[in-house]
């Protein structure tokens, strides 16, 4: 498997077009990840299973720090424009010596959204390798458009419907290899996957994604988002609210249905390695 680390110096957003992905993107220190770590898991003796809950900056605080931090909002606005929503983030966990896995897919594809000025970021919380199940993405596949996906009946495929995109070249893939603190951004029509974790250690990685404020949600008017940078001058979503305290019982209660919301929208489909 092919491995990509960007330190390069052409620019992050002619990058991003040319691939349609950046790996990796500095953020923090290891010891500023590792404690983003201990309070998930702090947070996970409380609430149980984080993984793939969504819009967890609704919950804790934590999350809300890591989706706005300062370089990832300065990425994120070189990649998308100056006026940005944080439409989801959730906690995306491989335990260690587990079958699950992502097959190729394209986020965008079942998203609902009706553009793609967008861009989802991928913090790791630990170490993310080969060993582990890192994302492996495809360099410019973001370019040729929608592919189709079919479901499968693979039950240790992560995404619910277990929907893959058949014929990839795997062989072009490249692996977002991540030390704690790093970050991957990619778009939402690259095609991505990631393998099972073999290692002794849980693979924790941060989703969030980012829309610029012009995009709408088609499947309904009941979508929600936060603005995190520039001016919402169209409120096409509803407003999330985020966390002032961790799982305080009010937000517990409201995020349980914007789980569900959005567990609907996306066709009982996260779709995140």
């Amino acid at each position: 498997m092919n491995q990509v680390r960007h330190n390069g110096s052409k620019p992050l957003s002619a990058r991003f077009r040319r691939d349609g992905f950046l790996a990796p993107v500095h953020i923090m220190d290891p010891a500023g990840a590792t404690a983003h770590r201990e309070r998930l898991e702090q947070a996970e003796a409380v609430f149980g299973d984080l993984h793939y809950q969504a819009k967890v900056y609704t919950i804790l605080r934590s999350p809300l720090e890591l989706a706005t931090h300062p370089r990832v909002l300065e990425t994120v606005r070189s990649l998308i424009g100056p006026n940005v929503l944080l439409w989801n983030a959730t906690y995306i966990v491989k335990e260690p010596d587990s079958a699950a896995h992502v097959s190729w897919h394209q986020d965008l594809a079942y998203w609902g959204l009706d553009g793609d000025d967008q861009v989802s970021m991928w913090l790791a919380l630990s170490f993310a390798n080969e060993t582990n199940g890192c994302m492996r993405m495809v360099p410019g596949s973001h370019l040729t458009g929608r592919r189709g996906h079919r479901p499968t009946e693979d039950t240790s495929n992560v995404l619910y419907q277990g929907q893959t995109v058949d014929n990839v070249d795997a062989s072009q893939a490249v692996a977002c290899t991540l030390r704690p603190g790093e970050a991957s951004f990619h778009h939402g029509w690259t095609l991505h996957s990631s393998t099972p974790n073999r290692g002794e250690d849980r693979r924790i990685g941060f989703n969030a994604q980012y829309i610029a404020t012009h995009m709408r949600q088609t499947q309904h008017a009941r979508d929600t988002a936060m603005l995190v940078c520039g001016v919402d001058a169209f409120h096409h979503f509803g407003a999330d609210i985020p966390a002032s305290a961790d799982l305080d019982p009010d937000a517990l209660a409201r995020q349980r249905e914007l789980d569900r919301q959005v567990r609907a929208t996306m066709g009982e489909s996260p779709g995140h390695p």
